[in-house]
């Protein structure tokens, strides 16, 4: 991680909650100095507390990023605080949902970069993906470095339009919680077939992580790693059968991601 600039110029945290926590952990392990971050939070842990970071001690002169990191419904009492930091050479990089680029604009000053990013929770783990845009003033070294920091929980890739970001949140943003949702049903139904509770979830728990390395490490495609563990009128072709059904999972999760996606336009619009 190239971190001369956030060195020299410092980072401000604007909330250090779950998503924050795990993202500053990335950081000060990949080499950034706690004595350069400067962190607001009403409710600081103890983790953060004995991290080394600036806690409540206003902001650096000029930091080269800004990270707000509050929930979307503080953001109307959290966003004058930084009104009147130097917008010259500083990013201010949210991390927020359903909080629009045009938004950050109207509360900070025209001339704002403004960078938008949707992380999702496996950040905690250092697996998680975060997508990202900027504004008209986001400059190539800015989203770059955006995308360094970033990348201190996982991966990061980068949108062509903001209004791309609702299907991102639809689909990865909000995702996890459908996988862990799954997780439980896979346990419930093996208890269904007998097993005791805890095996089944250990069950169902390694299964999903091990499809999903094995998805993400693999040159074959989903569909064709399901085609190679199907065997001809086996178990699981039989299983695939009632999942595959006309009006089972697929058009489920396509009208769960709509949903989501859909609540995000809703905040984003007010």
């Amino acid at each position: 991680m190239n971190l001369d600039a956030i060195a020299q110029q410092g980072l401000v945290l604007l909330g250090c909650g779950k998503m924050g926590s795990a993202m500053l952990a990335g950081w000060l392990e990949g080499g950034l100095p706690a004595t350069s971050v400067w962190v607001q939070d009403p409710y600081p842990s103890d983790w953060l507390k004995a991290s080394g970071v600036h806690i409540n001690e206003g902001f650096p002169e000029a930091p080269a990023v800004v990270l707000i990191a509050v929930k979307p419904q503080m953001m109307g009492e959290a966003l004058p605080a930084l009104a009147n930091l130097p917008k010259e050479n500083t990013i201010f990089l949210s991390v927020a949902a359903g909080v629009s680029i045009a938004s950050y604009e109207a509360a900070l000053g025209e001339g704002t970069c403004v960078v938008r990013a949707m992380p999702n929770t496996p950040a905690a783990v250092n697996k998680g993906i975060t997508a990202i845009v900027g504004n008209a003033q986001a400059s190539a070294a800015d989203m770059d470095l955006s995308e360094e920091l970033l990348k201190a929980v996982g991966q990061v890739v980068r949108l062509d339009e903001e209004n791309q970001m609702d299907a991102v949140t639809g689909v990865s943003g909000s995702g996890p919680a459908y996988v862990f949702y799954m997780i439980d049903a896979l346990a419930a139904a093996g208890v269904a077939q007998g097993l005791p509770e805890a095996l089944a979830m250990q069950l169902a728990k390694a299964t999903v992580a091990g499809a999903g390395a094995l998805a993400q490490e693999a040159s074959e495609t989903p569909e064709q790693l399901r085609i190679n563990v199907t065997s001809p009128n086996g178990t699981t072709q039989a299983g695939l059968e009632v999942l595959m059904a006309e009006d089972a999972l697929m058009p489920l999760i396509d009208a769960t991601v709509a949903a989501a996606a859909d609540r995000s336009r809703e905040l984003a619009n007010g």
